[in-house]
């Protein structure tokens, strides 16, 4: 399992498909605003990154448009086919 730190919080790696984590380029894009989200989802199209949040169910933020449960339905409907991409999740101590 890898482990990274942005922001001073930990983060494993859950996936990285075509080596899409760029640990500074995700640093630039990551606000405060994703602080409470168990899950952050990244995908790279033409050069540019994009950031979803997702929580599981027992999250007190949790909605159903940000079930973790459907990231895969959000890569295929909406990101570019073939996408570079990425999941990570917070580490709670």
């Amino acid at each position: 399992m890898e482990v990274i730190t942005l922001n001073n919080r930990k983060y494993k790696v859950i996936e990285n498909y075509k080596d899409a984590l760029n640990i500074p380029g995700l640093e630039e894009s990551l606000t405060d605003y994703f602080d409470d989200f168990d899950y952050i989802l990244g995908d790279i199209a033409y050069n540019k990154l994009r950031l979803k949040g997702f929580n599981d169910k027992n999250n007190k933020n949790f909605r159903p448009l940000n079930d973790i449960a459907t990231y895969k339905d959000y890569l295929k409907n909406n990101c570019a086919y073939g996408c570079r991409w990425f999941l990570i999740s917070e580490i709670k101590d």
